[in-house]
C-alpha cells in the first residue's frame, strides 16, 4: 500500500512538471475595466445609426448628430480633433455642461460621419480610454465658433 501511494505521488509530480512546459511565457493581457462596455450598451435604433445620411431625425423632426469626446480637458479634445482631421474627418470642437462641469465634445460633420466606424472608435478608445460616442441633438451643444 505505501508503494502505491508513493507511485501515485511521483506520477502526480511528473504530471505537474509536464503541464508547466505548456504554460504560456507571457501572462494574458486583460482589457481595463474602464474600456469595458456593458452588454447591449452599443445598441442603437436605425434612425440613430445615420444609415443613408449624416444626420438622423426623430419623430418630432429634431436632428441628431454624432459626437465624440466627453473629456473635461480641452487639450485632450484638441489632440483627438487633430487625429480625426488627419483621417480627413471634419469635426467641430464644442463644450457642453454636464453634471461633471464643462465637457468637450467633437461634432462630426454630416459629410464625414460615414468615415467614423465602430472599428475606428474602438481604435481611438485604446489611445483615449475615456472616449465616448453619443448621438445627441444637433442644437444641444455650444460650438467654439
Amino acid at each position: 500500500m505505501p508503494w502505491t501511494f508513493l507511485l501515485l505521488l511521483m506520477l502526480n509530480g511528473l504530471y505537474f512538471f509536464w503541464h508547466q512546459q505548456d504554460a504560456p511565457l507571457r501572462p494574458k493581457e486583460v482589457e481595463p475595466l474602464l474600456t469595458h462596455r456593458a452588454y447591449g450598451q452599443n445598441i442603437r435604433l436605425l434612425g440613430e445609426s445615420g444609415v443613408g445620411g449624416g444626420t438622423a431625425r426623430t419623430s418630432t423632426g429634431q436632428e441628431n448628430c454624432l459626437y465624440l469626446g466627453g473629456t473635461a480637458k480641452q487639450a485632450e479634445a484638441a489632440l483627438l480633433e487633430q487625429r480625426l482631421v488627419a483621417l480627413d474627418i471634419d469635426t467641430h470642437l464644442g463644450k457642453r455642461l454636464d453634471q461633471e462641469g464643462g465637457v468637450y465634445w467633437l461634432k462630426i460633420a454630416p459629410a464625414s460621419r460615414r468615415l467614423v466606424s465602430e472599428a475606428l472608435i474602438a481604435e481611438l478608445r485604446r489611445d483615449f480610454p475615456m472616449l465616448k460616442n453619443e448621438i445627441m441633438s444637433c442644437e444641444g451643444i455650444a460650438t467654439a465658433d
